[in-house]
């Protein structure tokens, strides 16, 4: 699909008012194909939260005895609330990929974080300065380019999206933006996020200037790059924590926890300030989990990139008081891959057959569902077009089992290669039972066969 027909580029940082009304008036001219929304309902503003490296389990309303996150629990508990949700893949792009396109890595093929390089460098940075790889870089993100993301999908109605914090793919406008932070040129630090990594750690004064110029609906990309490290977090936070375990490292990831939840906070507070507070749509999902290691002051071997519920599984929530009825579920699956094909049924859009994911507003589509299928890959992309060339595993999860299914290549590999467990009795995947039930082991490896 090609980009959005607004094309025009703006700076966030600036404050030009005249442009932003300028752009205003041209929106409102190409608002004028708006469908069954605009004639019969109000449509919702639609705000996506993105939490960036944070384990299933580390919010206050998933049960943390220690972290404590009130707005996220307050949005948890008046919004549709999966607890059992999933990202195929545990590694930040793929899983910003397929939230942004609802796509599976294995569709968009956007596998990893980085290109192979061509050749070795002594030093890991100095691969920006290389022209050749710059080159292999722009292929990725020229390749992204070709696919529809969801504020291309909904531009016809006359949405404006702003892109701000984490975004992989160059400058915003490869989304199909119409604002945004992120350059995605070296000159502005480049690779992950570049400027949009400032919103959330240093204010959100960007959303602010939008939101007081920009005419309605509205697309909103809130992914600060936190509680991803650097764990940096406000001296007042890290004290507390610090009272709270003796590991140094977790401290200051527990305080990044809170500190993330304290800007979505102030988020609703500027959408509030914008009276955008009972017309909008907040969606939330982690792109991948995180386990502190305390003693390398990284990630656990079972957390980010790997197929362990510490890297793959998160919550999802929806939450449009008096819109969708507030309940938790416990029970259904759902999946990253579920939040564009929602959206757009919410907004009366016809469903893309070549969309994978399900409507999680539907009664019946959730509790359908009895199984989900991902992959993990290398960090770095070895075939752009052939993502199985970096694969390192690939899971099931089947109503409460779950197997995974080591390649040759891959270190977590050590006890066998697969892996299963009970997840109802064993939800932090303790107990391999491979070896107790050859016949769930057979069963799941032959749906994996069928649906890769």
């Amino acid at each position: 699909m090609p980009r959005s027909p607004v094309s025009f580029e703006v700076n966030m940082l600036s404050k030009n008012k005249m442009l932003f009304a300028s752009v205003a008036f041209l929106l409102s001219i190409c608002s004028t194909n708006s469908g069954t929304w605009a004639a019969e309902k109000v449509r919702p503003n639609i705000v996506f939260v993105l939490s960036d490296d944070q384990a299933w389990n580390d919010y206050g309303f998933m049960g943390h005895p220690h972290i404590e996150t009130p707005n996220l629990d307050r949005i948890a508990q008046a919004g549709l609330l999966f607890t059992r949700g999933y990202n195929p893949c545990s590694l930040c792009r793929p899983s910003l990929a397929s939230i942004i396109t609802g796509l599976y890595p294995r569709q968009h093929n956007v596998s990893g974080n980085d290109p192979l390089p061509l050749q070795k460098f002594a030093n890991g940075r100095k691969r920006y300065a290389d022209p050749a790889y710059m080159e292999q870089r722009q292929a990725i993100v020229n390749h992204f380019e070709t696919l529809t993301t969801l504020p291309e999908r909904i531009h016809d109605l006359g949405y404006t999206a702003i892109q701000t914090g984490k975004w992989w793919e160059g400058n915003y406008r490869t989304g199909g933006f119409d604002f945004g932070m992120t350059h995605g040129d070296m000159n502005h630090g480049g690779r992950h996020g570049d400027i949009g990594l400032k919103i959330g750690r240093e204010g959100l004064s960007q959303i602010d200037d939008f939101l007081n110029e920009s005419k309605k609906p509205f697309f909103l990309w809130y992914a600060p790059m936190m509680p991803h490290q650097p764990h940096d977090p406000p001296a007042r936070l890290l004290e507390k924590y610090q009272q709270l375990t003796s590991e140094p490292n977790i401290a200051k990831y527990w305080a990044m926890c809170e500190w993330f939840d304290e800007t979505i906070g102030d988020l609703q507070k500027s959408l509030a300030r914008h009276g955008a507070t009972d017309n909008t749509l907040i969606v939330f999902i982690a792109d991948n989990g995180w386990v502190t290691d305390p003693i390398r002051d990284t990630f656990d071997d079972r957390s980010k990139r790997s197929p362990y519920e510490g890297g793959i599984r998160s919550p999802i929530i929806l939450h449009w008081p008096e819109k969708i009825k507030a309940e938790r579920n416990d029970t259904d699956l759902a999946c990253s891959v579920d939040l564009v094909p929602t959206v757009l049924a919410l907004l009366d859009i016809a469903p893309d057959e070549n969309l994978p994911g399900i409507n999680l507003l539907d009664q019946q589509a959730p509790s359908l569902r009895k199984s989900l299928i991902g992959q993990i890959y290398e960090h770095d992309i070895v075939d752009l077009q052939q993502p199985n060339a970096s694969l390192l595993s690939t899971w099931i999860i089947d109503d409460w089992w779950k197997l995974i299914e080591f390649s040759s290549k891959n270190p977590l590999s050590k006890n066998g290669e697969v892996n299963l467990y009970n997840l109802r009795e064993d939800p932090t995947e303790q107990n391999d039972l491979s070896q107790q039930f050859p016949d769930v082991v057979v069963r799941l490896r032959e749906k994996l066969k069928i649906n890769q």
